[in-house]
């Protein structure tokens, strides 16, 4: 038994020998490995520091240094001024209570580190890595320093998102913490840190934000409104907009940031546990003051542009609202605009002269080079205003209902492009159908029935006519034919603002009454840019303010490519662009200024609160807008919609000064035939003999949408003249000598109220002429069987009203003698806008 124990033992040492071999062997490797990752990850430290910004203490503690932005032609036009100036604070001014609580939620160990906080590091990764792991819940947990927060606003807002997560650039922030530890003391660093600090709304740093928050300096701020402040620097668009809600309502805003602040300065010791309870119990109520600031030189165009490189930068660099608003603000970025400072002052001045007599009445207007794609002036008010004011033409927070002036936009050009309806296409200028009116009706209310203005109907008329008086019934018989869908397809390559209750809209559609929804209507930019399309070729060019900005360095951040889209084909373009001199002929004449050639569209709103022109020139596209901002009614010295189009005139005029006359060029894939005015069809005979004169005219449409039948509107009848002046049908029992051939035009619908062309409506009514009332030949009167009386032939040449000679020169079915297209022979009628 002893001699199997022995055997035993000797059997296990062998076994242990070879596990110790084994761990040493392996304690050897984990130390190589150990050893070579740090030698490899020394190397990869000292070159990514190599690569690190310099560090200029001087730069570094800068506070701001000013965004220039430069006009079309390099010259300085403005200095960027914040919507809410940062006003600089000592520390020394700066309560306990308010660095105390930014030293306790955002970097508790501030006083003892050296930049970075290792123990924070360690523990917000362990815990970052249980998250991952699923062993426990909540947000991830940072860990970068005061130090190493103002490093990343100071050397890395123009990185990327990307590059700014990454471990290169993480580990030079860290470096620079250092860095910076060992050249400036903890109280210069927090007074840049609170000094800089984005804290929500438009204020930086700790001043501003209290000015806005609370109307006070921060020396005057309570020990729950710094806690709030300090509170705020985690997520401050999130603060701004749960504070701003609370002042709203008028209610206290209860605060779970704010209370976590309180919480943490008691536990480490910032404040006593009766001041804990006191602030725990103190209402937190905001006032939003707003700070006085300076105007910019062009405020209507620069502020603008810098919404556009703010929303560039957060699109193109990932940086947050926060950090791109830091950006501008103390980057000293170089803006190069697209605005033309001659077009711009021109502009301005036309608006500020206009409508004397009217204190309160506003207008704004947009210039845009829709070849270029390049917005040219941008004027948001009329007179001298304060800054910050409503930008009228420009700013998506004020949008207005366009009324006649969107129909190009969502009825005409989507009709046409989409081969729908010819600009020769004849509707009937009548009230809506109740089949119509009941689809678009709200659930038990009246059939939907809009009216013209004036409220006139003048039976059968083109497209192109159609136009020219802004028939309301036609534009909305017009977005029924073709769907509401293909309407709001088209407004938005347009980039008209449509809101939800906009796009089931029929009176939003197809008359630009866009006050029903959220968005209440469109702007003069969106207006101006949309037009240029129809001078160029169908694509609409994205309106640029600003063509390149520069670091100030000269390294370049952002350079906006010319962009345009393919909205309509060029040949519906140059329909569309044909048809848009004929409100320039009906609604709005004042739009004219030279010989140059203008086209456009006159718009009025509901109860004449807003009018409106849009058009284009072969240069420039342009948009104006007239009207109270408190959507007041217009006096009837203003409310007509030529008031707008010779607004539009007069900016324009100047702007065109030396330009050569010209005017853009017709595709391929159009042609020219001739139509009925009363039918759209191919004329015949009967359309030329029409009483009111020659009813055929020559139009141009997209190839192979052209008319192919002949016109069957027109009708030649047997009639006979009554007493009462009416024409009635022949009959068997009309003398012969009272019968004449005449024509007419038909209509198959009746309506309950007048038509202008009614009175050329072929008779129903039969000759109520008997037998006995023929009158007796008389040897006075001798007629020989079979023959009428001279110069009462019916259809003879000269006795037809309105008659035409066939082998007369200038005969409209005669292709050697073309009329102009659209030429107006209706008569006219009161213009609608």
């Amino acid at each position: 038994m002893g001699e199997n124990k022995q055997t035993e033992v000797k059997k296990k040492k062998p076994v242990k020998k070879k596990k110790r071999k084994f761990f040493k062997i392996l304690y050897i490797l984990l130390l190589l490995i150990i050893l070579s990752t740090v030698a490899i990850g020394s190397g990869i430290f000292l070159a990514v520091i190599k690569t690190a910004p310099k560090l200029e203490v001087n730069n570094f503690l800068k506070v701001r240094e000013t965004s220039i932005l430069y006009d079309n032609s390099g010259q300085k036009m403005d200095e960027y001024i914040s919507e809410q100036r940062r006003i600089v604070i000592t520390l020394d001014k700066a309560p306990e209570n308010l660095k105390d609580a930014f030293i306790s939620i955002e970097d508790e160990r501030f006083k003892l580190h050296h930049g970075i906080d290792y123990k924070r590091l360690v523990g917000s990764q362990l815990q970052n890595l249980k998250i991952i792991a699923g062993l426990s819940r909540g947000d991830y947990a940072g860990a970068s320093t005061i130090t190493q927060q103002l490093v990343k606003y100071k050397f890395f807002l123009q990185e990327s998102l990307d590059d700014r997560l990454s471990i290169k650039r993480k580990i030079q922030e860290m470096y620079l913490a250092t860095e910076i530890e060992k050249k400036l003391s903890k109280d210069q660093i927090l007074e840049a840190y609170m000094n800089t600090i984005f804290l929500g709304g438009d204020s930086h740093g700790v001043e501003a934000a209290s000015n806005m928050y609370f109307n006070k300096s921060v020396t005057d701020l309570s020990l729950k409104q710094a806690a709030f402040l300090a509170g705020a620097a985690q997520n401050p668009s999130l603060s701004f907009s749960m504070a701003r809600a609370a002042f709203e309502k008028n209610q206290p805003f209860d605060s779970p940031r704010t209370n976590s602040v309180l919480g943490k300065m008691l536990e480490t010791g910032a404040i006593t546990q009766n001041e804990y309870d006191e602030a725990m119990h103190e209402d937190l109520l905001f006032t939003f003051s707003t700070v006085a600031i300076d105007k910019m030189n062009y405020e209507w165009f620069s502020r603008p542009v810098v919404d556009q490189v703010k929303k560039d930068l957060i699109k193109i660099y990932g940086y947050t609202e926060a950090e791109a608003y830091e950006h501008l603000n103390s980057g000293g970025l170089q803006i190069y605009t697209t605005m033309d400072k001659k077009i711009q002052d021109s502009t301005q001045n036309v608006i500020n002269e206009s409508f004397p007599g009217y204190k309160n009445l506003q207008a704004s207007a947009v210039v845009v080079d829709y070849l270029k794609g390049e917005v040219k002036a941008i004027v948001g008010g009329r007179g001298d205003q304060p800054a910050l004011s409503y930008n009228r033409a420009a700013s998506d927070n004020f949008l207005r209902a366009p009324g006649s002036s969107i129909k190009p936009l969502t009825v005409y050009a989507p009709a046409i492009d989409s081969k729908k309806i010819t600009a020769g296409s004849v509707f009937e200028d009548a009230p809506i159908s109740k089949s119509i009116g009941t689809k678009y009706a709200a659930p038990g209310a009246e059939p939907y029935n809009p009216t013209n203005l004036p409220n006139k109907y003048a039976g059968f008329i083109t497209l192109r006519d159609a136009v020219k008086y802004s028939k309301n019934t036609i534009s909305v018989k017009i977005d029924d034919e073709i769907g509401l869908q293909t309407a709001v397809k088209y407004g938005e390559k347009f980039g008209i603002h449509l809101d939800n209750v906009d796009k089931t809209s029929i009176s939003a559609l197809a008359l630009g009454q866009l006050d029903g929804g959220e968005l209440k209507g469109t702007n003069p930019l969106a207006l101006a840019q949309a037009y240029g399309t129809f001078g160029n070729q169908g694509m609409m060019s994205k309106a640029r303010m600003y063509t390149k900005v520069t670091d100030k360095s000269g390294k370049v951040l952002l350079e906006p490519k010319y962009e345009s889209t393919q909205v309509i084909s060029p040949q519906a373009a140059y329909i569309m662009y044909d048809l848009l001199k004929e409100p320039i002929a009906g609604t709005g004449p004042g739009a004219r200024f030279s010989d140059m050639p203008v086209r456009g569209k006159t718009g009025t709103s509901s109860d004449y609160v807003d009018i409106s022109f849009a058009g284009l020139t072969p240069y420039y596209s342009a948009a104006v807008w007239v009207g109270y901002d408190n959507n007041a009614e217009l006096e009837p010295g203003i409310r007509g919609s030529n008031n707008s189009a010779t607004l539009w005139g007069k900016i324009m005029k100047p702007i065109h000064e030396g330009l050569e006359i010209k005017d853009i060029q017709k595709p391929d894939g159009i042609v020219n035939a001739y139509v009925s005015k009363d039918s759209g069809k191919i004329p015949t005979e009967l359309t030329k003999r029409d009483p009111r004169g020659n009813r055929a005219y020559s139009e141009i449409f997209i190839e192979g949408t052209q008319p192919t039948t002949l016109d069957d509107v027109h009708v030649e009848l047997d009639v006979t003249k009554g007493a009462d002046g009416k024409y009635y049908l022949a009959t068997e029992f009309t003398p012969k000598d009272k019968v004449e051939k005449r024509v007419f035009i038909k209509r198959e619908h009746k309506y309950n109220v007048k038509l202008e062309d009614d009175a050329y409506l072929a008779p129903t009514e039969k000759d109520p002429a008997k037998p006995e009332e023929k009158p007796p030949v008389t040897p006075q009167n001798p007629v020989t069987p079979g023959t009428t009386t001279p110069g009462t032939t019916p259809g003879g040449t000269g006795t037809t009203p309105g008659g035409t000679d066939p082998t007369k020169p200038g005969d409209p079915t005669d292709p050697t003698k073309p009329t102009k297209p659209g030429d107006p022979t209706t008569p006219p009628v009161k213009p609608n806008p």
